[in-house]
């Protein structure tokens, strides 16, 4: 009897997967029900997604969706003659256009994005900042270990120590922003600087920071050159250097000697 039970429920799961998978009809059926005729292209092809359950595909014809196609997916419920739909929806094929991965906006923000007006927060542990009181020399005490004060302590201390900000820089904030600039346009290796007469350190246009980058980077104060008022490195350079001498062969052709003007003024006067 368990074998006949068996070898029943095997006929009856093979049946209903066949009644499921012949039911393209129906599923058209329905489909033009839902869609309109207009956007239903043909049969694509049935796919099985578990005993007496396939879903089938058809090609869209709608406007705007190439490579898309409707998926209908029928079932067979056990004792029942006729197939139902247990849903249509429409799902992208190999070629479809699709939106790329969504990106969090603060992963997207690059330079030069933000507008007059936008707000870009910071976080609270961001890493790049750390209480001002430890502005000095943070020693072994990493910003994400420091005890965390409230924010309104940590400014009446700043407000009363004189230091007037409530976070600073920290040592991996001044590492960041020193790689990033002495890596940018401002650095050592751009052809700008490779093809430069001299240094930037050397020159008298450079204004030198303060503070814990001041031993790598300065300020450009030539008007005339690409980098005016921007952060450079000392081993950055360009040709508006303040000892930038023209070589020989860049000098204008000297003036040809006087020549003597043998005409007198009575010979002069004859003409």
């Amino acid at each position: 009897m368990g074998e006949n039970r068996g070898v029943m429920t095997t006929e009856d799961d093979v049946t209903a997967t066949a009644l499921t998978a012949a039911a393209i009809e129906t599923a058209r059926a329905v489909l033009v029900e839902q869609v309109g005729a207009d956007v239903v292209g043909d049969h694509v092809e049935a796919v099985r997604e578990d005993d007496g359950v396939v879903t089938h595909y058809f090609a869209c014809t709608q406007s705007g969706y190439p490579g898309w196609r409707w998926a209908v997916t029928v079932a067979h419920a056990p004792g029942q003659e006729s197939v139902t739909v247990d849903e249509v929806v429409m799902l992208p094929g190999d070629e479809a256009i699709i939106a790329p991965a969504w990106v969090p906006w603060r992963e997207r923000i690059r330079p030069g994005d933000l507008s007059p007006g936008d707000v870009l927060p910071v976080e609270e542990d961001d890493p790049r900042l750390v209480p001002a009181y430890l502005s000095g020399d943070p020693g072994d005490l990493a910003p994400r270990d420091a005890v965390q004060l409230d924010r309104q302590q940590v400014k009446e201390v700043s407000e009363e120590l004189g230091l007037g900000r409530v976070r600073v820089l920290s040592l991996e904030g001044r590492e960041l922003a020193a790689q990033r600039w002495y890596d940018g346009d401002q650095g050592p290796d751009v052809p700008l600087a490779q093809s430069a007469p001299a240094k930037c350190w050397s020159c008298g246009f450079l204004v030198r920071l303060a503070g814990p980058l001041a031993d790598t980077f300065g300020v450009c104060a030539n008007e005339y050159a690409n980098d005016d008022g921007r952060v450079v490195a000392f081993l950055h350079g360009c040709g508006a250097h303040s000892d930038a001498q023209l070589r020989k062969k860049q000098l204008p052709p000297p003036l040809p000697d006087p020549v003597f003007d043998t005409l007198s003024e009575d010979d002069f006067e004859k003409f």
